[in-house]
């Protein structure tokens, strides 16, 4: 079968991560990096939030990335800055971007919109990572069984009266959903899977 980065590129051939950016369309952005290790196999990271008061995604899995920062030309630049903060990984330096996917918006309510967008980025080998006190840990996920969706299992969601199941992904090490889970249903749909 074709690695991930394969079928990605087959299916979007050659990506410019920043087509068709939307940056008028209002709200506060922010970017991710679903990187894809590629030795000694493919395996996507995940990152596991430290315990912040006031922050909305303490404690979440999810991928590197955060909001758009005034210094940042293009979302790309902050999902690359943010990887580079979080992890000391410097995407630049290491992997190139594969693909941008659809951006998406998080179901819970928050003062002001936010879209996210997710870039996939190919790492053909491997790094070692420097996290900051916004990363408790990081998980490096088979890419194969992320895409199966093994592991799959709910989360369960409680906040202003609401008191839900969602799917999620458990990836070795925490689990994955909500945004982040949507991301991964957006790049199974990208690959075929």
């Amino acid at each position: 079968m074709a690695s991930l980065i394969e079928r990605l590129r087959t299916r979007f051939g050659v990506v410019d991560p920043e087509a068709a950016l939307p940056d008028d369309a209002g709200g506060l952005r922010a970017a991710v990096a679903a990187i894809v290790r590629r030795a000694p196999r493919e395996e996507l990271l995940f990152i596991k939030r430290a315990d912040r008061e006031g922050d909305p995604w303490s404690g979440h899995m999810a991928f590197p990335g955060g909001r758009r920062a005034p210094g940042d030309a293009k979302l790309i630049d902050t999902a690359t800055r943010e990887t580079l903060e979080e992890v000391g990984l410097d995407l630049r330096a290491r992997a190139r971007p594969v693909a941008r996917l659809p951006d998406v918006m998080p179901y819970s309510r928050m003062p002001h919109p936010l879209t996210v967008t997710a870039f996939v980025f190919d790492m053909p080998e491997p790094a070692e990572l420097v996290l900051n006190e916004e990363v408790a840990s990081v998980v490096w996920a088979p890419l194969d069984a992320v895409l199966r969706g093994e592991g799959a299992t709910k989360f369960r969601w409680q906040r202003d009266g609401l008191d839900l199941e969602l799917p999620a992904l458990d990836v070795g090490g925490g689990v994955v959903w909500g945004l982040t889970y949507r991301m991964l249903e957006l790049l199974r749909e990208a690959t075929g899977e």
